[in-house]
């Protein structure tokens, strides 16, 4: 059997000094992520991830730099996850469309409201992009190339 990861997209959106989180229902409940989702074939991973999070918050999202690439192996189900998350900001705003199918809202939180709830984050992974965006990791975009 060839192993292989499940890779992933993630927006890191603060304005204001609050960030943007979806709440959505999994199979553990409901739980706080970044926008985030599976990376798609035939896209870059910057069209993934602005994708991702129209779909998920009705935000259309800006990549402005890589802030990381996270592993994280889900003990529970036996699935690694590899992460690729971009911070950046929002340009617009379309309130009256439909969100992808789980999610129950977008909200925005301070980081101490993060930090107090990551009894219901969805994976350790919501805390750890939080806290290196703090911190002010950034790699440029064209860290990543892609031949398409």
């Amino acid at each position: 059997m060839i192993w292989k990861p499940h890779v992933t997209v993630a927006a890191v959106i603060e304005q204001d000094g609050k960030f943007l989180l979806v709440e959505e229902e999994t199979d553990e409940g409901i739980r706080f992520n970044q926008p985030a989702g599976h990376w798609e074939a035939n896209e870059t991973l910057e069209q993934g991830v602005v994708r991702e999070a129209l779909e998920e918050t009705a935000y259309h999202f800006i990549p402005e730099w890589l802030l990381g690439i996270y592993r994280w192996h889900h003990p529970r189900k036996d699935i690694t996850y590899l992460r690729f998350a971009f911070a950046g900001r929002v340009r617009g705003h379309e309130p009256l469309r439909r969100l992808d199918d789980g999610i129950l809202r977008a909200v925005w939180l301070s980081p101490d409201e993060i930090r107090a709830s990551t009894a219901h984050h969805r994976s350790p992974l919501v805390l750890q992009c939080l806290e290196d965006c703090l911190a002010g990791k950034r790699y440029p975009l064209d860290l990543v190339t892609h031949f398409i």
